[in-house]
């Protein structure tokens, strides 16, 4: 998960890829190619699918965290990765790639799921990606 450090203070881009500005999904999905060689699937609504449903109290670092952010009808999706002590990296749209806690009152608010890609033993869980 170093790799994702390397990518502190990047802009924040809707579909950018790159360094020179990234999205939410973007971010997660280059993190795990980079850290795991796992493809993750374009799109926060795809990547919300994969690997295993855990409990917030028990995520553990490289689990992605899912939020919907939209207000009222829409459906606006967010995602990053856990580190640990309650604290996540993602492609903020005011800050670019951040840490963030969930102990903050709108992350906290904002929070949907997580999910686990990857085993203790380093394996990729059960549900693999390519099935998604």
């Amino acid at each position: 998960m170093e790799q994702s450090g390397d990518w502190m203070g990047t802009p924040y881009q809707i579909g950018g890829t790159t360094r020179d500005g990234i999205d939410c999904s973007a971010f997660t999905q280059v993190i795990y190619k980079e850290a795991f060689g796992i493809d993750l699937p374009r799109r926060v609504r795809d990547q919300k699918k994969v690997g295993e449903e855990v409990v917030a109290d028990s995520m553990k670092p490289g689990d992605l965290v899912v939020f919907k952010t939209g207000v009222f009808f829409t459906n606006k999706q967010h995602i990053g990765i856990y580190l640990s002590d309650n604290k996540f990296i993602h492609a903020s749209s005011s800050k670019g790639v951040t840490i963030s806690s969930l102990d903050e009152a709108y992350w906290r608010k904002k929070y949907r799921s997580s999910r686990r890609l990857i085993s203790e033993s380093g394996d990729v869980t059960s549900t693999s990606v390519a099935s998604q």
